[in-house]
Parts: C-alpha cells; structure tokens; sequence
C-alpha cells in the first residue's frame, strides 16, 4: 500500500496500469486455455516427441555406409533387430494411443 500514490492523478495512472497489466493477464489466460490453441501445443509436443522416438529408432538401427539398414546379422550380432525394434516401437504406439483414448473417455 506505501507504493499506491495519494494524490489523485497519481492514483489514476496507478488505477490504468493496474488494469492494463490485468488486462494482459486475462489474454494470456484465455490463449492458454483455449481449446484449438491447447489442441495445437498437444500436436506440436506429439511431433517433437515422436522425432525423438524416431531418432532413437535410427539410433538403434544402424545404417550402413550405402545408406541401407544394417541387419543384426550383417553386424556380426552386435546391435538389435530391425524386426524386434519395429515391434517394439509398435507396442509402444499402440499402448500410447489407448491411454489416450482412456484419458479422453474418463474426461466425459
């Protein structure tokens, strides 16, 4: 309150930043929470994560110097199989997408 001005010019300006900086923090609430907007963070998070499931994929799976896959036994057995990786990443999407799905029921 020793911040808030007396005199009633002072107490105005005071008054109209406040309600400024109020303003601002409605519009950023309201960006937040709106549903397209919140639905376009959720696919740009949904992108990014999957690039970095795809980069480990590739990780994983090794190409060769022509630019073809390396088989487990081309490798001479040191890294993991092409199907066994592809199998996994399966499994994966699907659990994630009936989590997902759980969620968006338990909502309604």
């Amino acid at each position: 309150m020793a911040d808030r001005p007396s005199d009633p010019e002072g107490l105005e300006k005071y008054i109209e930043r406040n309600v400024q900086e109020l303003a601002r923090n409605v519009d950023e609430l309201s960006d937040r929470v709106h549903p397209r907007k919140a639905a376009k963070r959720g696919a740009e998070r949904l992108k990014e994560e999957a690039g970095q499931v795809a980069r480990a994929v590739g990780a994983m799976v090794r190409p060769s110097a022509d630019g073809k896959a390396v088989d487990d036994e081309e490798a001479g057995g040191g890294g993991l199989d092409k199907r066994l990786v592809l199998a996994g990443v399966g499994v994966a999407v699907t659990v994630t997408a009936l989590v997902l799905l759980n969620r968006r029921r338990k909502r309604r």
